[in-house]
């Protein structure tokens, strides 16, 4: 796995799926709240004129000479839930999210959030 401080450094290089296929470019990292390790990047997706932040998971990503590669096909990531560039990600979207990528959601234990961007 990677530092949260060195995976921001990869903010603007392209994202690739398992096949190699571009998906978009690193645009955030989103950390767990109660590890405080990386769990979700946004990826830029979408034509210059309709672009949107797409969220993928970070559990079994690899970084190269300019890429991040992640675990989950292309076309799985464009389909995820997504939010506006300049948007911030609602905590009521958050199981959304989860939920796409059939993975367990739970908040904290005081009902704080699960993702915190970086």
């Amino acid at each position: 796995m990677f530092e949260a401080g060195d995976i921001r450094e990869w903010r603007g290089h392209d994202v690739v799926d398992p096949d190699g296929h571009k998906i978009g470019v690193l645009e955030a990292v989103y950390v767990d709240t109660a590890t405080d390790q990386p769990y979700f990047a946004t990826v830029t997706v979408g034509l210059p004129t309709r672009r949107r932040l797409v969220f993928v998971p970070l559990t079994g990503a690899t970084v190269g000479p300019g890429y991040l590669k992640v675990t989950h096909t292309r076309d799985l990531v464009k389909k995820a839930p997504s939010i506006d560039t300049d948007g911030e990600l609602p905590a009521t979207e958050e199981p959304g999210i989860f939920a796409h990528y059939e993975l367990d959601y739970a908040q904290g234990s005081g009902g704080e959030r699960r993702l915190g961007r970086r």
